[in-house]
């Protein structure tokens, strides 16, 4: 097939870590398509040329992994002319009402106790393999919809960071993408432009000192540790990853060929 040229990535204003991951190079020399696969944070936000950029490019599904609490927060995502939204809550890297009340609310000695000595590193580490452990109906779901006619498909997140990468990271694999370029991509959500605003309730200065972000930034970071420690868990738990789309997400052999024919180039 012809290499499609890819479009400028647009400066949206309300959408933030919004980006396309076609160009992204196989293991047997073919590359994702451009125009099939968008990853972002969420669209609650979006302004109207925002929007009218998203229609533009023709989707057909957007998957949204917030949950109920995040979409009171944010609020529901904008409507898209002919699109399918399909809302799969994963749980969240990080998760627990009561913890991120003390990540927006806390005083430093609250956010020390949670956070300080690796602590937020290790909940999100943990989070990250729970994740693929326990959600492998709804990674199968996606993979099986994408195989169905679900493309062009966005997937998002609040941040498009933990639960989309993730989510984009299953798909990539049953493409059978490069693992340094999986990851690469993963890391791109640590750009200044794309990283979510971590808000805190207090308007006052101390709220976002240099130590209370310190202690936050392993939650708002993308680390290549985090992934790494999701590729261990499909090692340790299944072996492999073409064990891993077979039993954990039933995905056939024949299934994931369709996949690659619709994905890549």
């Amino acid at each position: 097939m012809t290499q499609q040229i890819p479009s400028t990535e647009p400066e949206l204003a309300g959408v933030r870590n919004f980006r396309d991951v076609g160009g992204l190079p196989t293991v047997d020399g073919r590359r994702v398509r451009y125009g099939v696969l968008f990853r972002s944070g969420h669209l609650a936000h979006a302004t109207e040329q925002d929007a009218s950029f998203l229609d533009s490019l023709g989707l057909h599904t957007i998957f949204d992994f917030r949950n109920a609490a995040d979409q009171k927060l944010e609020g529901p995502d904008v409507e898209l002319t002919g699109v399918r939204n399909v809302n799969l809550p994963l749980s969240d890297p990080a998760d627990g009402a009561e913890f991120w009340r003390m990540v927006r609310d806390g005083d430093i000695d609250q956010l020390r106790e949670i956070l300080a000595d690796g602590k937020a590193a290790g909940r999100m580490i943990a989070s990250y393999r729970t994740i693929i452990k326990e959600r492998t109906a709804e990674h199968s779901l996606v993979l099986h919809a994408l195989v169905e006619d679900s493309v062009p498909a966005l997937m998002h997140c609040a941040a498009g960071k933990d639960r989309a990468g993730l989510s984009i990271a299953v798909t990539l694999l049953a493409l059978g993408v490069e693992r340094e370029a999986i990851i690469a991509d993963y890391l791109e959500s640590n750009a200044k432009h794309r990283r979510y605003k971590v808000h805190r309730s207090s308007g006052d200065a101390s709220a976002y000192s240099p130590e209370v972000m310190e202690l936050l930034s392993p939650l708002f970071d993308a680390r290549a540790e985090y992934l790494t420690a999701a590729f261990e868990t499909i090692e340790e738990t299944w072996g492999g990853v073409d064990t891993y789309l077979e039993q954990g997400l039933r995905i056939a052999p024949e299934a994931r060929e369709l996949l690659r024919e619709r994905l890549l180039d």
